[in-house]
């Protein structure tokens, strides 16, 4: 039979094409009249007994590759989904591909979905913005809305929103920093009031109201409510402002009950509000999350962790089969022929296995004798290697995700211009 795909002629026996029954190539045989055989092809010659199919002759050169030899790979220079599209049409199912074809396939559907997710709801956006448009003078001030909060890239408003609310976020982490200065916390603990206790409050009070408004200006422009908070970056926002109201009402109730007389038992409630407060305190520093709406740098590091869950799953295994490998290794080797007694169990040779595992050191347990060296020089040795393992795949996700997200804004700055 011969059979002619994109220009390019295949001399084929009919007995190959009797192999794989079930695909486009070999219901040709079962054909018994021209009807049926143009329902299979694009065109027929009887003469010649030639079928054309306008189809990719590429990937048909790879297909009959299946066919003959058994095996069945992904082209380099064609795009994954188009072969897929191919392998449609041919009849021929993707579970025969090579298993790192197939993973590039699925990797590649998982791009093509998110990356229609992110149109969709650009569409969906810019629909619903055109059918605000001309309603109500409402509507025009929350399609301007959105685009101020949302979208930096929509004009001067926009880059003037985020400029502030970046500037806010540097504010509020200087702030946190200078409020753990050792004099301040004395001051704190004496229950005293500086001037510089009292301008950090000022400053932390403005700051707050600032992150109090944008939220409450984004929860505004909202179409979907439950769908707003249910947003990551959403959820960030309120456990950062949440524990500035929470420690004022905390801090009001304290000066009540301090003012009146009690014993032991009142001193032990305000040692319980100062702990109460102080890690209250410390969740503003949850207000870095905030530069991941305007980092593109941030927003690539939450969508490579989220790609790479089995990467790092992989990482945490290889980690935790290696230490409980070690530990007990040193544990044996300080325990019977150390000169000291610092590996007291196996729990605690586990802190020891991890931070040399991971390069980090901190020489609180050290192995003194020679065999437990030997077991140290191994566990870093391994560790080096199996963290290079998963890391080359978790970095090579990472730069494909940032020159996606860098084509989404791309996109989405044009179809704003246009």
């Amino acid at each position: 039979v011969i059979i002619n795909v994109g220009g390019i002629k295949y001399k084929v026996p009919w007995t190959t094409l009797e192999n794989c029954p079930l695909t486009r190539l070999g219901k040709l045989k079962s054909c018994n009249n021209y009807d049926e055989i143009m329902n299979i092809c694009d065109d027929y010659d009887v003469s010649c007994n030639e079928f054309f199919f306008d189809r990719n002759p590429s990937a048909f050169r790879t297909i009959m590759t299946f066919l003959t030899a058994g095996k069945l790979r992904l082209l380099r220079e064609m795009c994954a989904l188009s072969f897929q599209e191919e392998l449609v049409y041919w009849g021929i199912e993707e579970d025969h591909l090579e298993w790192c074809c197939k993973k590039r396939l699925r990797q590649k559907e998982e791009e093509a979905a998110e990356a229609r997710l992110y149109e969709g709801e650009m569409v969906f956006s810019e629909t619903t913005q055109c059918a605000f448009q001309d309603r109500s003078r409402l509507s025009l001030c929350m399609r301007k809305l959105r685009d101020m909060v949302e979208n930096p890239h929509s004009g001067i408003p926009g880059k003037i929103f985020a400029c502030i609310s970046i500037s806010f976020v540097a504010i509020t982490a200087v702030s946190l920093c200078i409020s753990t200065m050792p004099d301040v916390r004395e001051e704190e603990d004496r229950g005293e009031c500086s001037r510089k206790c009292y301008d950090i409050f000022v400053l932390e009070t403005v700051c707050v109201a600032w992150f109090s408004f944008e939220f409450l200006l984004r929860s505004i422009q909202a179409e979907n409510k439950c769908a707003f908070l249910k947003t990551p970056l959403n959820i960030i926002d309120i456990l950062a402002i949440l524990p500035f109201y929470i420690s004022l009402i905390v801090d009001m109730v304290s000066t009540k009950n301090s003012s009146k007389p009690s014993g032991g038992a009142g001193n032990k409630y305000l040692e319980r509000v100062g702990l109460v407060l102080r890690f209250l305190r410390a969740l503003r520093i949850l207000y870095v999350m905030r530069l991941a709406r305007h980092s593109l740098g941030l927003q690539t590091l939450g969508l490579t962790v989220r790609r790479c869950t089995r990467e790092f799953g992989l990482l945490l295994l290889f980690l935790c089969v290696a230490m409980a490998l070690f530990s007990p290794l040193v544990y044996l080797a300080e325990s019977e022929l150390g000169a000291k007694q610092e590996f007291t169990s196996v729990p605690t040779s586990y802190w020891w296995a991890v931070i040399s595992m991971t390069t980090v050191g901190y020489g609180d347990m050290v192995p003194r004798s020679i065999p437990g060296q030997v077991v140290a020089l191994s566990s870093i040795l391994s560790g080096i290697l199996l963290m290079a393992f998963p890391v080359t795949s978790i970095f090579h996700t990472f730069s494909r995700s940032y020159s996606e997200l860098k084509e989404q804004q791309q996109r989405a700055a044009s179809r704003q211009m246009r």
